[in-house]
C-alpha cells in the first residue's frame, strides 16, 4: 500500500484539527475501518501528530508517529489509562483482563501473571504444542486456492484447547465450536455501532454479551479440574500461580484466561497469516527459512526455535508491515499535553503505531518486505525507540506476545517443513478491520506438498 504524501514535506500547525464529517455520528469510523493506514497518513499529513476526530460517535484524540505514541505509552505523568480506553471498545467482554487494569492494580496483577510465562513454563508449552502443531498442519489438504486464514484460525483454536485448557477431552460435542464463536463475537464487538449492556438482537454487542456469558460458564465449569489435576497448560499455570500468590480469585482467573485467549490466539492467527502472505510473494526468503526449519525436525524445542535468527527477522518485518493490533486505546484521567497540544481529562485517545511502522523518516523503502532491515548490521528499528511497536510499549506492553511469538514460530516452521506455497505478485488481500485485521477472502494460496515439489 502506498502512503499519500510525504509527511517530511509538511510543516505542522500545533493544535487539534476541527471536527468535520458528513456523518456526524460515525465521523471518520468508516474511513478508518476501510483503510486505516491511508487514513492515518492523510491525518498526519494534514493535521500533524496530535489531532481530534470522531470515531464511533465519540470525540477521540489521534496520536500518530513515534514521538506522540511514545509520550502516551510511556505515560510519564500517568495521565493515560488503558482500562477506560479499551473499556469503551471491548470492556464488558474482556472485563478486568490485564489490558484493562491500570497503575498499581495493573502492576500487581502483571507481576503475578508473569509467573505463567517463566522459562520453564514456556519450555513446557513448547513440548505440548510442537507435536500438535506438526500433526495438525501435516493433515491439511493442498489446493491451488487453499484459504490459509480460516485454516490457521481453526488450527490455533484447536491448539488453544490443549495449551490453554489442557485438552478437549472434557468438552461436549460442538462445545468448542460454540466457544470459538463466542470468542470471535467478543473480539468483533470493538467496532459495534449499537452499544448496550442489554443484549440487542442482531448487533455485535448483543452477540458479544451472550458470548462473554458462555465463555465464563465454560471456564468456571472446568476450573476445578485444572486446579485439582494441573498439567502443562496455561489454565493450570494460572490456577497454581493464583493459589500460590493468594492475589487472584476464581473470577479473575476466568477474566485473565478470556483476555489471554484474545491476546495470544488472535495475534498468532494474524501474524502467521501475514507471514504466509509475504513469504508467498518472496520465494527466496521462503526457501531460506525452509532449509533452516527442515534441519530442526518436527518437534523443535524452545532453544532451537530461538537459534533461528532468520525466522525472527521475518517475524519482525511482518509485524512491522501488518501489526495485529494497529491501534491502541487510552483515556485521559487528567489534563495533559502531548507535543505542545493540550488534551483534556476524560478524552478517549487512539494511539496509532501502525503509521510509525511506515514512516520514511525511520524506514528505508517502508512499503517493501525487507527482513534484513532488522539485522544487526542495519537495525532500522533503532532509528527511534518507538519506530517499531507491534505489541505496544511501556508498562502495558503485551504480556501475551511471549506466547504468541512462540506459537507463531512453531506454526510457520511446520508449514515450511510440509508445504511450499505462492500467491500472485499483484495480489493484495482485501482486509477487514472490524476487529483485528484479517483477509476478507480467506487469503487463498497455491499450497503444494513439499515432498512432491522436491521429488
Amino acid at each position: 500500500m502506498s502512503i499519500p504524501g510525504d509527511p517530511r514535506e509538511k510543516v505542522f500547525r500545533p493544535g487539534p484539527a476541527p471536527l468535520r464529517s458528513h456523518l456526524p455520528v460515525l465521523g471518520k469510523t468508516l474511513e478508518y475501518v476501510h483503510d486505516p493506514l491511508s487514513a492515518m497518513a492523510r491525518r498526519y499529513r494534514d493535521h500533524g501528530p496530535v489531532s481530534d476526530l470522531t470515531l464511533l460517535g465519540r470525540t477521540w484524540t489521534a496520536l500518530i508517529g513515534p514521538d506522540a505514541c511514545q509520550a502516551a505509552l510511556q505515560n510519564g505523568d500517568k495521565a493515560f489509562a488503558s482500562g477506560p480506553g479499551w473499556g469503551y471498545l471491548v470492556g464488558p467482554f474482556f472485563n478486568r483482563g490485564l489490558m484493562l487494569l491500570d497503575f498499581e492494580e495493573h502492576k500487581h496483577y502483571r507481576m503475578i501473571m508473569q509467573e505463567a510465562f517463566t522459562r520453564p513454563r514456556l519450555e513446557g508449552y513448547t513440548r505440548t504444542l510442537a507435536p500438535l502443531v506438526d500433526a495438525g498442519i501435516s493433515a491439511w489438504s493442498p489446493d491451488r486456492a487453499f484459504q490459509i486464514y480460516p485454516a490457521l484460525k481453526s488450527h490455533t483454536l484447536d491448539l488453544a484447547t490443549d495449551v490453554f485448557m489442557g485438552g478437549a477431552e472434557y468438552a461436549a460435542p460442538g462445545e468448542l465450536d460454540r466457544v470459538n464463536t463466542a470468542f470471535v463475537d467478543c473480539v468483533q464487538a470493538a467496532n459495534g455501532y449499537v452499544r448496550s449492556t442489554v443484549p440487542v438482537p442482531f448487533t455485535k454487542w448483543g452477540r458479544a454479551t451472550r458470548g462473554r456469558r458462555l465463555l465464563e460458564e465454560f471456564l468456571r465449569r472446568h476450573l476445578p479440574a485444572r486446579r485439582a489435576n494441573p498439567g502443562e497448560d496455561l489454565f493450570s499455570a494460572l490456577c497454581q500461580v493464583a493459589d500460590a500468590s493468594g492475589g487472584i480469585d476464581d473470577d479473575d482467573i476466568i477474566n485473565q484466561m478470556i483476555f489471554l485467549l484474545m491476546a495470544a490466539h488472535d495475534t498468532t492467527t494474524s501474524t502467521v497469516t501475514s507471514m504466509v502472505y509475504e513469504l508467498g510473494r518472496d520465494v527466496e526468503w521462503q526457501e531460506r527459512l525452509r532449509r533452516q526449519c527442515l534441519a530442526l525436525g518436527p518437534n523443535p524445542s524452545l532453544a532451537e526455535l530461538e537459534e533461528l535468527p532468520d525466522l525472527a527477522l521475518v517475524m519482525k518485518e511482518t509485524l512491522r508491515l501488518h501489526p495485529p493490533v494497529p491501534v491502541l486505546a487510552r483515556k485521559t484521567v487528567k489534563d495533559t499535553e502531548i507535543l505542545g497540544v493540550e488534551i483534556p481529562a476524560g478524552r478517549l485517545t487512539s494511539v496509532m503505531p501502525l503509521y510509525s511502522h511506515h514512516m520514511p523518516e525511520y524506514w528505508t523503502d517502508p512499503e517493501i518486505f525487507d527482513p534484513e532491515r532488522f539485522s544487526e548490521e542495519r537495525r532500522e528499528d533503532k532509528s527511534h525507540r518507538f519506530a517499531w511497536e507491534p505489541f505496544g510499549g511501556g508498562v502495558h506492553k503485551c504480556l501475551g506476545m511471549i506466547f504468541a511469538n512462540l506459537e507463531s514460530k512453531l506454526v510457520l516452521s511446520a508449514l515450511l517443513r510440509h508445504f511450499e506455497w505462492s500467491v500472485p505478485l499483484d495480489y493484495s488481500p482485501p482486509m477487514k478491520n472490524d476487529s483485528l485485521p484479517y483477509p476478507g477472502d480467506g487469503l487463498p494460496v497455491s499450497l503444494r506438498p513439499l515432498s512432491r515439489v522436491h521429488a
